[in-house]
């Protein structure tokens, strides 16, 4: 099996330097990505990121959620060390839940093209309440656009047992 050559690597700056600089505010110019060697097979991706941290925009206290993020690319899969850099810039953010999973989501629809994405934010009680915002997309006039609307509709008809909800 063969690896990737240096023009296939084009654009990845990050991975391999000891001189990481973490953001210290939101920062979607952080995402590398690099060539799909497979675009003709059609397969998911998914990150889990399980100390995602971000704002409450009302009170500044932190938020805190694991991000999972899962999607079928086309031409260019995202660079992991750039995404964790990008999900760390969260950190000094103030939004709410929905918004972050929703600039997630649109930031990587951007920088990737992919055929179909979602991004699912878990995030811990505050207040007393959960909030767990869902978001999609399927690239138009494709198979995955009618995936994107069938997943919305069926998304958590059957919600999974989440060890500190009783």
């Amino acid at each position: 099996m063969s690896g990737r050559n240096e023009c296939e690597l084009q654009g990845v700056s990050l991975l391999g330097t000891q001189n990481t600089k973490y953001p210290s505010d939101y920062d979607p110019t952080i995402l590398e990505c690099f060539s799909n060697k497979h675009p003709e097979n059609d397969y998911f991706v998914k990150f889990d990121c399980p100390e995602f941290t971000s704002l409450c925009p009302m009170t500044g206290q932190p938020d805190f959620a694991t991000i999972y993020i899962s999607y079928v690319p086309d031409k260019k899969l995202v660079e992991s060390k750039s995404l964790k850099l990008y999900l760390f810039s969260f950190r000094n953010h103030g939004d709410f839940h929905e918004d972050c999973v929703n600039i997630i989501m649109k930031d990587l629809i951007r920088l990737l093209e992919p055929k179909y994405i979602e991004v699912w934010g878990k995030f811990t009680p505050r207040g007393g309440i959960c909030i767990d915002p869902y978001c999609n997309y399927g690239k138009a006039e494709s198979a995955w656009a009618q995936t994107a609307l069938d997943r919305l509709h069926m998304h958590d008809m059957y919600p999974e047992t989440v060890n500190y909800r009783k």
